[in-house]
């Protein structure tokens, strides 16, 4: 689970990571034989048996430097990634954060990364916790969000992630009820397809913590089998 690649002075919320780290990240899991994918192939790859050594690559709230850094990265790897997009707030900047503004991808730029291979997911209308949100608001959260992304990418949008990790089986149930494939959470108490599990990466993370978080995050995987 990424959030921003860029540089940076402040990042109180340790979403960011610098582009030589996030490089040098990537080069690990390559060296690894480990190629990232976004979450759509790595789901149909574990349905038909072809999931090894494949690590699934999401980036949340869709920002600017995704289609001006990140993404150039990736593909000199030859590797995919799933972005979650805030639909009511393209172009625009994290107007739900406290700590620096941070430019959001435009129209084009979602467009431009959907032909590059990436997919292209939602993240709700206006990132907001959606346990405090009434029936009507949830459904439009989930359902206007995933219209408006279909009609930009002319394509269709079947995951989701759940702004700050906030979901409880309300909120589960709705996103499945919407119509959605699945689910991205982030430590969800009953670990579902509509509540996958993800691990936080970071900048402060080199070949150490890289490798215990993979070791950590398939011991919990294979701790629900």
């Amino acid at each position: 689970m990424y959030h921003s690649v860029d540089h940076f002075d402040e990042d109180p919320h340790l979403v960011t990571v610098s582009p030589a780290r996030f490089e040098r990240q990537l080069a690990w899991l390559r060296a690894r034989d480990l190629r990232g994918v976004g979450m759509r192939e790595l789901l149909d790859a574990h349905a038909a048996g072809r999931g090894r050594g494949l690590v699934g690559l999401t980036f949340d709230d869709g920002y600017a430097d995704f289609a001006t850094r990140a993404v150039p990265a990736l593909l000199r790897y030859g590797f995919g990634a799933t972005v979650f997009v805030v639909s009511g707030r393209i172009g625009t900047y994290n107007a739900w954060d406290d700590g620096p503004r941070k430019p959001l991808m435009t129209a084009d730029q979602i467009r431009t990364v959907a032909g590059a291979g990436i997919e292209v997911a939602s993240h709700g209308r206006h990132h907001v916790s959606l346990p405090r949100t009434d029936d009507t608001e949830l459904r439009e959260e989930l359902e206007e969000s995933r219209a408006a992304l279909e009609e930009l990418v002319d394509g269709q949008i079947t995951g989701f992630a759940y702004p700050y990790g906030h979901a409880t089986s309300r909120e589960i149930d709705a996103v499945r009820a919407a119509g959605y494939d699945y689910a991205c959470d982030i430590t969800p108490e009953a670990p579902s397809r509509h509540a996958l599990p993800r691990t936080y990466v970071g900048d402060r993370d080199g070949p150490l913590r890289m490798r215990a978080k993979v070791v950590r995050h398939e011991l919990r995987r294979r701790s629900r089998v």
